[in-house]
């Protein structure tokens, strides 16, 4: 669901030093980009429920504590084009109001603005699997979208 939903209305990066991290409800992404021809030989990466840590020819790229929980037994990592690395970390808390303002404690952090944009889209995939029918892959939303925008569960249906 989530994947169909970010195809159609796109990502918001958080730009560092070696690529970008985003998020959905469910996951987060990495991305580092590493000099072509790069061998899987040659990368080292440690995905735990906590941290995270990759290694390429030998350097540290990312090392340190997760902003929150993952599902270790989930996380993956990939070796594209022999260029780019792409991790993803399954969240364990998958609610909309679950937005990572950060990819490690205290790195890589995502600014006032960013993080207001981060929270949006979440609140809109959010909308979007709780009405289906609808596409809420271009709205713009305002007002209450902070920790996953309004609770209309006590609401009759």
């Amino acid at each position: 669901m989530s994947v169909h939903f970010d195809e159609r209305s796109g990502v918001v990066p958080c730009k560092t030093p070696w690529g970008c991290w985003y998020q959905t409800m469910e996951e987060v992404f990495i991305e580092v980009g590493v000099p072509h021809g790069t061998s899987a030989k040659e990368v080292r990466c440690r995905l735990g429920a906590r941290d995270v840590e990759l290694h390429v020819k030998g350097k540290e790229i990312i090392k340190g504590k997760l902003f929150e929980t993952t599902v270790s037994d989930e996380a993956t990592w990939t070796l594209e084009d022999k260029c780019l690395i792409r991790i993803i970390l399954m969240k364990t808390n998958r609610e909309a109001g679950n937005c990572w303002s950060s990819l490690l404690e205290g790195e890589y952090c995502a600014n006032a603005w960013l993080q207001d944009q981060m929270q949006r889209k979440l609140t809109l995939e959010r909308f979007q699997r709780e009405n289906p029918g609808f596409d809420f892959s271009g709205a713009e939303i305002s007002g209450n979208f902070t920790s996953g925008g309004p609770d209309f569960s006590s609401l009759q249906k």
